[in-house]
Parts: C-alpha cells; structure tokens; sequence
C-alpha cells in the first residue's frame, strides 16, 4: 500500500514538474508586461505560491478544501505586504480587488450549488431509467451517451451539460463509473461548448467583444476530433468497467413535474444570460444576475416539487474550494500575453487548466491578432485535463469525490491531452492559422466584458472555469 502511494506521488510529481516546464516561458512572458513582482529563477514569486497550492490541491486529494484556503490566505497576505493589485496596495488595493471579482465568484456560487439541486431534480425525474433503452448496445452505448453531452453543450451550458452527463451515466452504470469517463464526460461537455457562442463563457465573450460567431464556429472541427480520440477508448474503458444495465420488465415512470422543472430553470438560466449580456451588461458589472436566476427558479418551483436541501452543504465546500482557486487566479500577475500565434494559443490551452480562462481570453482580445476558432478550442476544452480546470469538472467531481484525485484522473483520463493536441492540429492542417485583425480598438470594452461575464462557469449560455475553465 505504501509502496503504490509513494509510486502514484512519485508521478504526479513528474507530471507536475514536466507541466510548470511548459508553462514557465509564457508565464514569465505574461508576467513581464509590466509586473513588478519578485521573481526566482526568473519566476514571480506570485506564480510559484499558486504552483505550491496546485501541487498541493494534486498530492493531498483528500483536503483539496484546506490546501485552496491556505494557498488563498498565503497569496492573498504576499499581495498584501509585497506587490499589491493592480486596483491599488495594501488591504486597500485588496478589498478593490474583491469588489471587483465578487459578482463573477457569487454567479459561480450560485451555478455550481444552484445546478446540484438541479442535477437531482434530473435524476429523481425518472428520465435516466429509461435512456439505456435508447443507447445502443455494448461500448457504443456510453461513446453515444458523451455526443449526446457534447450537443446538448453547444446550446447549454457546460455545468448543466456535464451535470447531466454524469447523472445518467450514475444511472445507467448503476453508480460504477470509472474515473476515466468521468474526465471523458467533463472533456465532451467543454469541447461541446467550444463552437457555440452561447456554450462557454469565454466564446460568450468574444461574441460581445464584436468576434463574429462564424470565426468561432470552426473550433467544432478540432472538438469533434478530439471527442473521437478521446470518446473511444474512454467508452471502451467504462464498458469493461461496468455495462450499461438494463431492465426491459420494470416499468419506469417519469415525473414530467420534474422534468418540467429542469427546463424551466435551464430556460430561465439561458434567458436571463442572453438578455443581461446584450441588453444590461453595465448592470451585470454590480450584480450576479445569472445565479440570482437559477435560485429564483428554484424557488418558484418549490410548491411543485422541493429539491434536495441535504445537498447544499456539499455542494457548498467543492464550490468553496473552486471559488479559492479562482480568486488565487485572478491575483496572478498576468499583464500580458505572448505574441498571438498557434503555438502560443495551444500553450493557452494547457494554461487554462489551472489559470482562469476568462482573464486570459479578455487579455487575448486586448491583444488581438488571434484566429479566434483556436483560441476558443484551446481555452474552452484545455480544463478537461485536470478535475479542478474547469467549473463542469468540480461539479461533476462534487457528484463523484472519488474524482477528486489529480494522479487518477491523469492516469485514466490521458486520452483527454491527447485528444485535445490532435484536435488542435487537425484544425491546424484542416483549416490553417488565420489570425484576425483587431476587431476593435477600445481596450476597455474587453475590460466591461470581463467583468460582465462570470467566469468558466457554465451557466446556461455559459457561465464557466479557473482554471480551470
């Protein structure tokens, strides 16, 4: 047993050391737009305390919750006493910073506890009793199952997607699901919201910063590719691990009241993010509007059906420990990126597992000069390949804690790094580098849309991750 926990720290520990490798250059190059940071080795300190607490969150899977906290309260006191924000020093320039990440961190709260109760309302419906009569049989049964994730994703939102996902597949697995599709299910709800501008918060972003839908619409090619090399084996993986059950001689019923219920909240979730992103984003800047709406919904339907109110403590602490590593990465120092390039978008993809994806995409269309398609691929899809790298990933580990481990999910989840590079350069071959011109010059616009759009949350036309995405 000791002999297995040192070999599996052991290689989380490579994977780790190989990872900050690759990402040393273009965060070094980030931070050198005007950082005044205290490096070593060439590296801001500010980033080697939010490695620590990554390494951390990775070896010590069972108190992810206090290794988030601490990291938070260590980077939070540095900024304090060394560098300061960039909203200002001191604990002045802190409480700044927080006035003006809040309303993006209480949507998220609100999402990811609001779509737990959601994902319940779905499972006691009755509806994914009946869906392994309608996958096929075999290990086409579960491939299916993640195209099924990966549409409902384009128009969606990737939390609601996955959370979906992931109760029929407790299903229809009968609760034995393997590590491996859980990252599979996560990878196909990203990579589904990848071509949409209403999948993903970060294409969200581009649609309202002036990007034209048809210039992200292309990301589908590199995620449709991806969704083959990593849907296969990961279908294959969870056939061996447990078939899909089935009960041809019980009669299932579903509760339409719920299923109801689950529209009208993802209606709700989508209105309410179409019409305040187009029509009051100055008012989104001051106000969670997004998970305001999702618990409105909720409510309204209590005389109908009562959710699951045991799960809002749980619910609550994966949310909390989400939230910390978020607002460790909003503090980075990342004024700047690297030139605008193919191979600096698919450095983006790997950096957005564990930085925030939103202020690296608002930073992107600062800068200009991307072929926008690839950008959304790299930092839509790039938080599948860690649990925490995406607001779906920590809701989907929040229904399966067992998730909850970096080293496991890298060694059954490894077909989700390969799927991501091969889809990159099956865009890349099928398509070519176009990068586009500015598509506007007021900077500051990119700055209302940062904050007028909640982070890789997912919200139904969404909302998602640090990570993360």
């Amino acid at each position: 047993m000791a002999h297995r926990f040192v070999s599996a720290l052991h290689a989380v520990g490579r994977y780790v050391i190989s990872v900050l490798v690759l990402l040393a250059p273009p965060l070094v190059s980030a931070a050198d737009g005007g950082s005044s940071s205290p490096t070593l080795a060439g590296i801001p300190v500010d980033f080697l305390l939010f490695a620590a607490t990554l390494l951390g969150v990775a070896l010590f899977h069972h108190y992810v919750l206090q290794v988030a906290l601490t990291g938070l309260v260590t980077i939070s006191l540095y900024k304090i006493m060394f560098t300061g924000f960039k909203t200002g020093a001191g604990i002045a320039g802190f409480g700044a910073h927080m006035a003006h990440e809040w309303v993006l961190l209480a949507n998220l709260l609100g999402l990811l506890v609001g779509f737990a109760l959601l994902a319940r309302h779905f499972e006691d419906s009755g509806v994914p009793e009946v869906l392994p009569k309608l996958l096929p049989e075999g290990w086409l049964g579960p491939f299916m199952l993640l195209v099924i994730i990966f549409v409902l994703s384009g128009f969606l939102d990737n939390i609601a997607a996955a959370l979906i996902g992931a109760t029929v597949a407790a299903s229809v697995f009968k609760r034995k699901v393997h590590i491996g599709y859980l990252a599979a299910i996560v990878a196909a709800s990203n990579g589904g919201g990848a071509g949409s501008v209403v999948g993903d918060t970060t294409t969200t972003m581009m649609w309202l910063d002036g990007v034209s839908p048809l210039d992200v619409v292309e990301a589908y090619v590199a995620a449709g590719v991806a969704l083959v090399v990593f849907g296969i084996p990961a279908a294959l993986l969870q056939h061996k691990h447990m078939a899909i059950g089935r009960d041809f001689q019980a009669a299932h019923h579903i509760d339409w009241a719920r299923v109801g219920i689950v529209v009208f909240i993802l209606v709700c979730a989508i209105v309410t993010n179409v019409t305040v992103n187009l029509k009051f984003a100055a008012a989104a800047e001051h106000f969670p509007f997004l998970g305001a709406a999702i618990w409105v919904a909720l409510l309204v339907a209590v005389p109908l059906r009562k959710p699951e109110w045991s799960l809002i403590p749980g619910a609550f602490k994966g949310s909390v420990f989400l939230l910390s590593l978020v607002t460790c990465a909003s503090m980075m120092p990342v004024e700047s990126l690297p030139p605008a390039s193919w191979p600096s978008a698919l450095a983006l993809g790997f950096i957005s597992a564990v930085f925030d994806n939103i202020p690296l995409t608002a930073l992107a269309l600062k800068q200009g000069g991307y072929d926008w398609g690839f950008l959304a691929y790299a930092v839509g899809f790039g938080g599948s390949m860690l649990w925490f790298g995406s607001s779906a990933g920590v809701a989907v580990a929040n229904l399966f804690p067992e998730a909850k481990s970096v080293g496991q999910w890298l060694r059954h989840g490894w077909f989700i790094p390969v799927g991501y590079v091969v889809g990159f350069f099956a865009l890349l071959g099928i398509l070519g580098w176009h990068p586009h011109e500015k598509h506007k010059d007021a900077p500051a616009a990119t700055v209302q849309v940062q904050k007028a759009v909640p982070a890789d949350t997912p919200a139904p036309a969404p909302v998602g991750s640090p990570g993360y995405q």
